[in-house]
């Protein structure tokens, strides 16, 4: 019988990287720098759809340990060799002034179908994540664990909120990201599948019309990896300091653990309409942890604080199994602390109302994140 410690994961995070002169996003940066990279971790570092990306990759961990100490020598590589070209790389959703008229899409096969296809809406797609994956061999399992944590996508959404300026400007929102990206088609919550040949049909007639290549071109916030045995999560907005990350890849995999424990009791999480959850999805994306969400058990909403609280218990059985207890209960850190979003505007008011400008106040919340992204001490 399959069982949580079965469970491997993996996690993707896109950083931007930035002239270490000005703050501002590199929008050709040397080949070079790539190439020297990946010289030093193998494939695990990749160009992105914008020359001003990267992404980089952990292998398949066992555990949070072993994830950690992965992820922590992928950003010290990113680092250090974009150093060496003057340059530094922000793990922050958005550029906190960048325009995206500026940027220029990677000459890539893929990518220059990706920008013909989407047009302007690709243009502006100077936006990072996180993905955590993962790895679920049985394909039945993975519809129908995906079906039911649907409903905690807008809990850890709200926990890795990093993205709060656009262009400049203060957006009034702690995830800007996801309207950016909810602006390309096949985005938002998935649909909900009896099985994996339900799901697999679906993918075929899509493919079969010509309107996608593969399952990949599913940008759902959650998905059956089109490459991998695992289920991706997406939604969240990539985390500036790297526990927070950690954190909220733990409360994950304990989630879908969760779910399974109650699959082999013969109970389930009760699956909400996606209008309702959507709901939840904006108060995360606007508030992040500062508001409400709704408890639709309860039908009422409640503080962010408070329904944390309640999903570190409900998943305390598998992080105590899992090892991993101290990262799911970073959680509270977060929310002492404040997400990426708050301390960004933190910085960048503080800034203000010591007498800088507009443009220094945002540079100083460029360098406060260029510092954050190699900040790799464990928070209490």
């Amino acid at each position: 019988m399959l069982s949580a410690s079965d469970f491997t994961i993996g996690i993707e995070e896109e950083y931007l990287l930035v002239e270490r002169a000005s703050g501002a996003l590199a929008v050709e940066p040397p080949e070079a720098m790539l190439a020297e990279c990946e010289g030093l971790v193998g494939g695990q570092v990749n160009p992105e759809f914008l020359k001003c990306q990267i992404e980089v990759s952990t292998r398949v961990s066992r555990n949070l340990g072993e994830l950690r100490t992965d992820l922590v020598g992928l950003r010290r590589a990113v680092a250090d060799v974009a150093a060496r070209h003057d340059l530094a790389p922000i793990a922050a959703s958005t550029h906190p002034f960048a325009r995206w008229s500026d940027q220029r899409h990677t000459e890539k096969e893929r990518y220059d179908r990706l920008a013909k296809d989407l047009a302007g809406v690709a243009r502006r797609l100077i936006i990072c994540g996180m993905h955590v994956h993962i790895g679920i061999p049985d394909e039945d399992l993975r519809i129908d664990l995906m079906n039911q944590v649907s409903y905690f996508l807008p809990h850890l959404l709200a926990l890795s909120t990093s993205s709060p300026f656009w262009q400049g400007e203060e957006s009034g929102l702690q995830s800007y990201r996801l309207s950016v990206f909810d602006s390309l088609p096949r985005t938002g919550l998935p649909e909900r599948f009896e099985s994996w040949g339900e799901y697999q049909r679906m993918v075929s007639r899509l493919m079969q019309a010509g309107l996608i290549e593969d399952a990949s071109k599913l940008w759902w916030d959650i998905r059956p990896s089109a490459r991998y045995p695992t289920l991706e999560l997406r939604v969240t907005d990539v985390c500036t300091r790297l526990d927070d990350g950690l954190c909220i890849a733990a409360l994950y995999l304990c989630l879908l653990s969760m779910l399974l424990r109650l699959r082999q009791k013969n109970q389930r999480w009760r699956v909400y309409a996606n209008t309702l959850i959507d709901e939840n999805r904006w108060l995360a994306q606007r508030y992040g942890i500062a508001g409400n969400l709704v408890d639709f058990g309860k039908g009422v909403a409640m503080p962010y604080a408070g329904l944390l609280e309640e999903l570190i218990e409900l998943t305390r059985e598998e992080a105590a199994g899992l090892g991993c207890l101290a990262e799911v209960e970073r959680a509270r850190g977060i929310l002492a602390r404040g997400t990426s979003a708050q301390r960004q505007l933190h910085v960048y008011r503080a800034a203000l109302d010591s007498g800088q400008d507009k443009a220094a106040a945002l540079r100083a919340v460029v360098d406060w994140l260029a510092a954050e992204t190699v900040n790799f001490e464990i928070p209490a």
